[in-house]
């Protein structure tokens, strides 16, 4: 038996969860995966080139800058980029977030 609001697990016999007070479930329901910092967007609509970039470090520090003021972001050709050098990598965010990320960027555009 669970419980469904702490997922602390009882024996069998017991109904109520001692610290959240709720009935007891068979199971728990799975869990979703937690996202990738920076690296997850739940919908690639939307999305609008803010740079690009054929230098990996560059391409890096953005990551860092992007991930630090939680601005969600896709690479396209990241590795690309690196492995043949004549195509660069592409940093997509969100319609909404573009300003802000161009105020933060504007050292490397």
């Amino acid at each position: 038996m669970y419980c469904p609001k702490c997922k602390a697990e009882y024996r069998d016999g017991f109904f109520e969860c001692a610290d959240c007070h709720v009935p007891l479930v068979e199971n728990l329901p799975p869990e979703e995966p937690e996202p990738m910092k920076g690296e997850y967007i739940p919908e690639f609509v939307g999305l609008e080139e803010v740079m690009t970039s054929f230098d990996i470090g560059e391409i890096s520090v953005v990551r860092s800058l992007l991930d630090d003021n939680q601005i969600s972001y896709l690479v396209q050709n990241e590795n690309f980029s690196s492995f043949y050098g004549s195509v660069p990598a592409r940093i997509l965010v969100p319609k909404d977030r573009m300003d802000e990320a161009r105020d933060l960027l504007q050292d490397f555009l």
